[in-house]
Formats: C-alpha cells, structure tokens, sequence
C-alpha cells in the first residue's frame, strides 16, 4: 500500500525502477557497494535527464570534500595502533577488575571492553575482531558455549558505532548538515544505555543457563585487585580521556582529536616498546582498506541524492507516509521498521548517505527533534549487525572462530529483543537524547 502511495504521489517511472532494479542486482552479485551505487545514480541521471553526466565527476568530489571526514581514517587508525601497541588489553584487564564481584563477570568484561574500545575507535567492526582475539577463547574457557561467546562479541561490539566518537555520527552529520560533535553529546546517553542492556541481558542469560561462575570475592581482594589493574594500566585510559574532554569542552573538534589520539598513542607505543617503525606499514594498510570502502560510498552517494531529491522521491515519501497513517506514534513505527529492515541487509554508510535524506523530511513532518531522529537512526541501524543476512558483526566473529553464523544469530536474539527495546526508548523518549544537549538544540 504505501509503495502504491509513493507510485501516485510521485509517478515513479523506468528512470527511478531501472536503477533500483540496477542496484539491487549488483549486491546480489557480491559487486561492492560503492560500485552498485555509483552505476544506479549514474544509470537514473542518464535516463532521467535531471542532471549532466558532466557534473557527476564535481558531485562526487564535493561529496567527500568536507573537513569532518577526515576524523575518519584518524579514528581508524588510532583503533588499529590501540591494538598494535597492547593498550587494548589493558581496557580488559581494569574492565575485567570492575567486573569480578558479579557471577558471569567476564562476560560482563568482555562488554565493558567492548564499549572502552568504542570510544576510541568508533568502528564496530575493529572492535569486534580486537575484543573477540582476546576474549572469546576464554569465554569458553569460562563455561560458556562458542557460539554464544561469539554473539556476546558480535553484540557489544555493536557499541563501535553507538558510543561516541562514532564514525556514523560523522557520515550522518555531514550528510544532513548537523556538528558531529553535538550528535556526539546527544549519543552519551543512547549509546550507554545500549551497552546497559547488553550487560543485563548476558547478566539474565547467565543466570539461567549458569554458563560462569564467579563473583566470590571479598571487599579487601575486590579493591586490591581492582587497584592493581589500574596501577598497571591507567595511561590507557588517557587516550579516550583526550578524545572526549577535548571534543566535549569544545577544545577540539573531532578531527583534532582524532588527530592527537593518534599521535599520543604512537607515542605511548614506542615509551611502552610495544610499538616500531616495522609496525607501521601493516596499521596503515589496515587503516587505509577500511577508510577505502567508507569513502567511496560516501562520494558515489552524492549523486543518488541528488538525483532521487530532484525526482522528488523524499517529498513523497513523506506525502505516502502521511497518507497511510497521520499518527506520529504509527509514522515512527514504520520509520523503525525500515531502517531495521535496511540494517539487516546493507551497512550502515550507505544505508545513512541514502535513507537519511529520505527520512529526515518524514521526522520534521512529525516534529521529531533532528538529533532525536539522528539518534534513533544510527542506533536502529546499529541493530542490524548482529542480524542476518548481512549481520557484518556475526561474520567478523564467525572469521575469527570458524563459529557457524546462523548459531552464533540464534545466540544473539536476546540482545536483538533488548536493544531493540532501547531503539523503541529512544523513539518517544526525546530526553534520552537532548537531556546533555544545550537548549538551543531541544
């Protein structure tokens, strides 16, 4: 009914199917996103008429020329020297010391590193292979089954792209207009309760199943345990500490401090000698192929926007929308369903540099906040990694293990449900996410 609404609203034709039929068929054949999305934006400008092909090649430059991006591959990179250099698995180690009071308190480590590592690297998938060399080993060890340390995994690395710094805040500000660093602040809340409702559904999951023992320690080995890691480890923590005091009090914006958390952490790596010049071409291959799928489709999506803007098709999306179902409460619903849906079957970048501009007129519709709406969608997206069929989390792990991926998907469904529920928080809750924001933004 409602593609029925937007065929009417806006008489689609061969010019808006072609592509889209065009780019579908592409990612079924495993072709790169990047690639499908600049043949269909190329194909609908072509058949359209709406824009030279002349302009493609300026469109494209214009949408990776921007200031903000470069935080990117800088983040990237300070995740991948993070690992190089043994911090990381000093984040373990205080994480595992704040936990050890708790039955399944390694689980519940394993968690809280995940979002330590969040909030430097802001890529999910880096931290999914970080944390999962380290710790899903000795999740088995621990007692529990393979398959669900690996979705324990999968699901607290979901946090890479929901705690700030986050590389999606990055793409979804520049592409709708909005400071990365007030969508920074507005994600603290969101992001944290995302990572609460992974460590009570592995808390509930543990109890039931009594995969962990654990928790019998005393107040005095509590703290003198929990001294001790720190005492060995503290100085990690000075490189998230720079990230967000310096991004937070306006000091920095987040190239800055993308860029001097990776000068300090180099720096730290070579005081420590756990860091050479012979590491450095490896981390920055490393960096570079990740930066190299982000950016392309950030560039090929330009021109899709653009296109799909002049056709109209985000007006009547909404005008659709509106003609289904009026209700702000249904029109968000639907809203959630989509984006959940898109998260299931493509990554988050071009889902944002697509859906974003689609959506957001929708959001102003129902008088959403804009950074609500931003919230509610990275987050909604960030489900998407731990289900299939594209899940990239559940790959990252199922690498790493050889764990079957449909196993370690079942494992994960509890964490699907709750943070789910936290989407849905987010959703009709705007004080989730403009409680820390400055009343200008409200």
């Amino acid at each position: 009914m409602l593609w029925q609404q937007l065929n009417q609203t806006v008489e689609l034709g061969w010019d808006f199917y072609a592509p889209v039929i065009l780019f579908v068929t592409l990612i079924i054949m495993a072709v790169p996103v990047w690639a499908a999305i600049g043949a269909a934006a190329i194909l609908m400008l072509t058949m359209s008429g709406d824009m030279p092909l002349s302009a493609v090649g300026e469109s494209l430059f214009t949408g990776i020329d921007a200031f903000a991006l470069t935080a990117v591959p800088l983040f990237i990179l300070t995740g991948d020297v993070l690992v190089r250099t043994g911090l990381s698995r000093k984040f373990l180690d205080v994480a595992e010391a704040l936990t050890q009071f708790a039955k399944g308190g390694f689980g519940s480590a394993t968690v809280l590193v995940c979002g330590m590592f969040a909030a430097i690297s802001g890529s999910d998938a880096a931290g999914a292979a970080a944390v999962g060399r380290m710790t899903i080993a000795r999740l088995v060890e621990s007692g529990y089954p393979r398959p669900y340390a690996c979705a324990l995994v999968a699901a607290g690395a979901c946090t890479g792209i929901l705690i700030p710094p986050s590389i999606a805040y990055i793409i979804i500000g520049l592409v709708l207009g909005i400071s990365a660093s007030t969508l920074f602040l507005a994600a603290v809340i969101p992001g944290l309760a995302i990572l609460v409702s992974i460590l009570a559904t592995n808390v509930v999951v543990n109890r039931i199943y009594s995969y962990e023992s654990g928790g019998n320690v005393s107040m005095g080995e509590y703290f003198a345990n929990l001294g001790k890691a720190l005492k060995s480890g503290w100085y990690a923590f000075i490189v998230p500490g720079i990230i967000f005091y310096g991004i937070f009090s306006g000091q920095l914006t987040p190239t800055e401090a993308g860029a001097l958390a990776v000068v300090v952490t180099i720096f730290m790596g070579f005081i420590l000698g756990t860091l050479s010049l012979a590491d450095f071409p490896p981390m920055l291959l490393s960096s570079a192929k990740v930066n190299g799928v982000i950016l392309p489709i950030i560039a090929f999506s330009a021109p899709m926007a653009e296109a799909l803007a002049i056709m109209g098709v985000p007006q009547g999306f909404v005008l659709a929308v509106t003609s289904v179902s009026e209700d702000p409460m249904v029109i968000i619903l639907m809203m959630i369903f989509i984006l959940i849906a898109a998260g299931c079957v493509m990554e988050t970048t071009p889902n944002i540099v697509i859906l974003a501009p689609i959506l957001k007129p929708l959001a102003d519709n129902i008088g959403m906040n804009e950074i609500q709406f931003c919230v509610m969608m990275i987050t909604a997206l960030g489900v998407g990694f731990i289900t299939p069929p594209l899940g990239l989390n559940l790959f990252v792990v199922s690498g790493i293990t050889g764990e079957s991926i449909l196993k370690i998907a079942w494992r994960a469904v509890p964490f699907v449900f709750f943070m789910l529920i936290v989407v849905l928080l987010i959703a009709y809750v705007p004080a989730l996410s403009t409680t820390l924001l400055p009343d200008i933004y409200k």
